[in-house]
């Protein structure tokens, strides 16, 4: 028998179905990340049309049916509008919901990726701080909760905790300057690792306390790349967009420069 029951949760995709339907992909505190029908949705004027829209945050009743879960009523407590308002941050904010899709998983515990959604969205929001910081961020913390961070609180060869100096990818953490010889890896400076070891160990409402130069953010940028392409086996779209944004963007400059 199915049941009425309420969640909290993030539209992380919705896509049409039939003539005025969506189906959605959620990520809910109560039951990870879920697939449900939103009836009526695309029709004008509709209760439910906030809930076909990704970024909505909010609570969501919904009837479980046997295979799938049907949205009877949304309150919606935050749309993140701001990140309609410029299209590098609206390309960074999906990319964050397609990591969130890729990772969560139904029926399982999500509420540290929810929470990790959620802060970087309104991080993304904020003039004060960097987006590509924000989004390395997201990245490493999304990693760890899912059990896949780096390890780089010591060295992977001998164990000291002090001169830290190289990042090895695919054995997936930090060298010391004895270690590394004969091993190829990417030189990281004392500001990036330092920034990976506070991200690791920061609780989500902390992490987006610290900002970080342009060669230490540089040098994370390298280090996550090469992590990030080697352990998750998918290409993004929305980061694909951003990245051809950026690009476009970076021209434009230089024209008018």
């Amino acid at each position: 028998m199915g049941q009425n029951i309420t969640l909290t949760g993030m539209v992380l995709s919705a896509a049409p179905v039939g003539e005025y339907d969506r189906r959605v992909t959620l990520l809910t505190k109560e039951r990870g990340k879920i697939s449900a029908f939103a009836r009526g949705a695309r029709r004008p004027g509709s209760q439910l049309m906030a809930a076909g829209s990704p970024f909505s945050f909010g609570k969501f009743e919904a009837y479980e049916g046997r295979s799938s879960y049907t949205i009877g009523k949304a309150e919606i407590s935050n749309y993140f509008r701001g990140l309609a308002e410029d299209v590098a941050n609206a390309c960074y904010g999906f990319y964050f919901l397609e990591i969130a899709d890729y990772y969560a998983r139904e029926n399982t515990d999500e509420i540290h990726m929810l929470k990790l959604l959620y802060q970087s969205l309104r991080a993304l929001e904020k003039e004060n701080l960097e987006n590509r910081l924000v989004r390395r961020v997201f990245e490493l913390k999304a990693m760890a909760i899912n059990g896949e961070g780096p390890h780089v609180f010591s060295c992977l060869g001998c164990g000291r905790e002090d001169s830290l100096a190289w990042f090895h990818t695919r054995r997936g953490g930090a060298l010391c300057g004895g270690c590394k010889k004969g091993e190829k890896a990417v030189p990281m400076d004392a500001s990036a690792l330092y920034a990976m070891q506070f991200i690791l160990s920061s609780s989500i409402e902390k992490l987006y306390t610290f900002t970080l130069s342009e060669q230490a953010l540089g040098n994370l940028e390298r280090i996550l790349d090469e992590y990030i392409g080697f352990y998750v086996d998918r290409e993004f779209h929305a980061l694909k967009v951003l990245k051809e944004n950026l690009s476009f963007a970076a021209q434009a400059v230089g024209k008018k420069e």
